[in-house]
């Protein structure tokens, strides 16, 4: 006689309502992310986390990373070089912080066009200055065909808190 197994960890899988920003991904945050890194030394924060925090110690600078995994990559309005820009500075600002600087990661998928990777990295550096903000590091990997779907970008914005 067989058993419906029990959901033990070898059973459990991600899901992509994991990484949509609703109940699932908090799920996530809370019982896996946050303990394994050791969550927030003075408690959690009242309410839903933020896409942006202060540093502590430091509460007039504020912190954001996100990661944007789009299809298609360009799309009416923009593509995701803009999207990446666009959406971390809008993290910041949410938080009442001025942007001082963007950290860029790119995860290529190999045979991805040039013109494309072109075009994207073109958008975002004038997503960047339309914002006023210079990138002032960044990353680059590339990754077997089929390992990812063209190009992930991931940025991450330090700001100052406007007075």
């Amino acid at each position: 006689m067989s058993s419906c197994p029990n959901p033990h960890e070898e059973h459990e899988r991600v899901l992509l309502g994991h990484g949509a920003g609703g109940r699932l991904t908090a799920e996530l945050l809370e019982s896996l992310l946050l303990p394994a890194v050791g969550g927030f030394p003075a408690g959690p924060p009242e309410g839903p986390l933020e896409d942006a925090a202060p540093l502590p110690g430091r509460p007039e600078l504020v912190m954001s990373t996100d990661g944007f995994v789009v299809h298609p990559l360009f799309f009416p309005g923009g593509d995701i070089g803009s999207l990446a820009v666009h959406g971390t500075v809008n993290d910041l600002a949410v938080m009442g912080a001025r942007p001082l600087a963007l950290s860029v990661a790119l995860v290529i998928e190999e045979g991805l066009p040039l013109s494309e990777l072109r075009s994207v990295a073109g958008s975002l550096g004038k997503a960047a200055r339309e914002a006023e903000v210079p990138v002032v590091t960044g990353d680059t990997k590339v990754v077997g065909r089929g390992a990812a779907d063209k190009i992930f970008i991931t940025t991450t914005g330090i700001g100052t808190r406007i007075p």
